[in-house]
């Protein structure tokens, strides 16, 4: 059973990034599966900080894009949305090149708020960054 409002598919989801920071940053969804949501981001001067790094914001950036996502799209939209409450992120490795690549599943979804887990990995699979998004659910 999937945790989803309604159907819908990476198309729509990066079409509804369009004119905003994730597009700005070139993050792409990839793949929704019945329980996740799958984004990457690609390596590159605007992400990284001045040692060269993807930058600890970039990572948090994307961990929010793919999570508040994934946040809007459980709930019913006509009815109520959902908004970042809180976030936060441990970088584990130091990313210079390549693509990065989240994937967010849900711990908690309730009826006021909901929690995210985000896993960002880099090319090789290692692991880079581990978050945690919480959402509050509010209604129109």
């Amino acid at each position: 059973m999937t945790i989803w409002f309604k159907p819908f598919t990476v198309m729509d989801l990066n079409q509804r990034g369009e004119n905003t920071l994730a597009a700005l940053l070139e993050i792409e969804f990839i793949e929704i599966t019945d329980h996740s949501l799958t984004a990457i981001m690609p390596v590159h001067a605007r992400i990284k900080q001045p040692l060269g790094i993807v930058h600890g914001g970039a990572n948090v950036v994307l961990a929010e894009t793919i999570a508040s996502t994934a946040a809007n799209a459980v709930v019913d939209i006509e009815k109520s949305y959902c908004v970042g409450l809180e976030i936060n992120a441990n970088h584990i490795r130091p990313v210079r090149e390549g693509l990065i690549k989240a994937v967010t599943r849900p711990i908690h979804l309730g009826r006021t708020t909901q929690i995210w887990h985000i896993d960002i990995y880099n090319d090789h699979g290692k692991q880079t960054c581990v978050s945690r998004m919480t959402a509050s659910v509010i209604q129109r």
